[in-house]
């Protein structure tokens, strides 16, 4: 599985931020915000999702003109839960033989990728301490390992960005992510940005609303800082 990684130039080891990509794919785009994220601290892990497939990335600029490709729709829904939580062991397994990072974690997903860092924080509870679902698409579906049904094995502090005109993010579909955060009784904050568009976040994409991106980052890195900061540990099936 490729994966890009970043920390500061400075001793370590620092806590672990996996990013998990949006439908695009790899590109210059999340690695500029991997290092805004190491910028301030941490080591970061941008895992390309698409490996099984090659890694493709597509070109954002269509999307301006509501075109999507749908070889990249084709891969968003082969990728399953199942699969990027393995994915996810690897990465926490591997931060063992690296020097410069150490747990806890968070995970961070973008779009697509928001239902796969719930599906991690739920299967690795002790180990991610934060998560953030940004514009996250498809939360709410009919399946059993619908992302909304996994909210309640995540242990970690959880941020919910929520672009008020987005169709894959309905407003019912944040009604029973919020009544699943509320039942599992632990700090979360979901929030609405109500001039966003979906994708909103994304400096290169059409739909980038800076006001609310920059109060995105805001919420990230407090939501970092509550809770990555505790005693250096690797958890013992990690070791």
């Amino acid at each position: 599985m490729p994966t890009w990684t970043v920390h500061p130039d400075e001793p370590g080891p620092f806590p672990l931020v996996i990013l998990y990509m949006d439908a695009l794919g790899i590109r210059e785009e999340l690695r500029d915000m991997c290092r805004r994220i190491a910028s301030v601290g941490y080591g970061v892990y941008l895992p390309n999702l698409y490996y099984r497939d090659g890694g493709p990335s597509f070109d954002p600029a269509p999307l301006a003109r509501g075109l999507v490709e749908p070889a990249m729709m084709a891969l968003n829904d082969a990728l399953s839960t199942a699969m990027t939580v393995r994915d996810c062991e690897a990465l926490l397994a591997h931060v063992h033989h690296n020097p410069a990072i150490r747990l806890p974690a968070a995970a961070i997903g973008y779009c697509m990728g928001g239902r796969h860092a719930i599906a991690a924080a739920a299967a690795y509870p002790q180990q991610i301490r934060a998560m953030a679902s940004l514009h996250g698409g498809r939360l709410v579906t009919d399946k059993a390992d619908s992302a909304h049904r996994l909210i309640a094995g995540m242990q970690a502090e959880a941020y919910f960005a929520w672009a008020q005109d987005d169709p894959v993010a309905p407003a019912q579909h944040a009604s029973l992510v919020q009544q699943a955060l509320e039942a599992r009784g632990l700090p979360y904050r979901l929030e609405w940005h109500p001039e966003a568009l979906h994708g909103f976040t994304f400096p290169e994409r059409y739909c980038y609303h800076k006001p609310s991106a920059e109060r995105v980052w805001s919420r990230l890195f407090s939501l970092l800082r509550r809770n990555l900061s505790a005693t250096p540990s690797i958890p013992k099936e990690f070791s």
